[in-house]
């Protein structure tokens, strides 16, 4: 049993003094806000530069703190890589856009704000229709363990089978969806794709799509050599789970990231 004290992951430093990722602490709502919705403007880039976009297709939502009923989320039609602070928009529940110029897209309002309406708790969801993801989804289950990356998704995914292949522009869809989203981070929606959830951050949600879609694409490499693989053990797996598969430390991976966008696209926050 490894002593945490009190941090929230053994990869936070026991040394004091050292240079590490902080969550931040806010002064005032607005600086939430703006914290939040720069970080939800890093995550699309984050999927642009990932290679994750397909035309239209695709939406990152994050609830807005002041007012829980409403979300931030990329504007419809806008490539990932054209995202910015001054295009996002802010959407109700029942779709209606509350804040900024562009229209909302459809297939993200009806999974987003049925999740976000179901699940107080969970602040950020992510969907794209990306090749492996997709891919694997048409084989209808879910990821095995067959990677230490893997286990992060150990008993923590589900597979949704309702509707298969049918475009979620219908709101029962969307119940569908958030139904399934109870205590797990992701979903394999058959014949669809990938979507993730946190409960923590829209660094959390990004993060764990782009590693959900990583580790789809291995599992699609492993399966096409026709060898069977080695699986991580239920024990092995659950106990990598707990150590890099948390919400933080979907945080965490995701700072790397964020530095990298600061250098290269600084219009980001236009």
């Amino acid at each position: 049993m490894i002593e945490l004290k009190n941090r929230t992951s053994i990869y936070q430093p026991e040394q004091e003094g050292l240079i590490f990722p902080e969550i931040p602490r806010f002064d005032s709502v607005a600086d939430e806000r703006r914290y939040l919705k720069e970080r939800l403007v890093g995550a699309c880039r984050a999927f642009d530069l990932h290679g994750l976009d397909y035309g239209f297709a695709g939406h990152l939502t994050v609830r807005d703190p002041e007012h829980p009923e409403l979300y931030w989320t990329n504007p419809m039609a806008v490539h990932f890589s054209q995202v910015k602070l001054s295009n996002l928009i802010l959407v109700d529940h029942a779709g209606r856009v509350v804040e900024g110029d562009y229209a909302v897209n459809r297939a993200g309002f009806v999974l987003h704000a049925n999740v976000h309406e179901a699940h107080p708790d969970i602040v950020a969801m992510c969907h794209a229709h990306t090749v492996y993801g997709t891919a694997f989804a048409a084989l209808g289950r879910p990821l095995e363990p067959i990677t230490q990356d893997a286990c992060a998704f150990f008993e923590d995914h589900v597979l949704i089978g309702d509707e298969a292949g049918a475009v979620a522009v219908e709101n029962h869809a969307g119940s569908n969806v958030a139904a399934a989203f109870k205590n797990v981070k992701a979903a394999i929606h058959q014949n669809h794709g990938l979507l993730t959830a946190s409960r923590h951050s829209i660094e959390s949600a990004a993060f764990w799509f782009l590693a959900l879609e990583r580790c789809c694409q291995q599992q699609l490499m492993i399966e096409a050599t026709d060898i069977k693989p080695i699986l991580v053990t239920p024990e092995r797996a659950r106990y990598s789970r707990e150590h890099v598969g948390s919400d933080y430390i979907g945080w965490l991976h995701f700072q790397p990231i964020w530095e990298q966008l600061v250098a290269r696209s600084p219009d980001m926050f236009d």
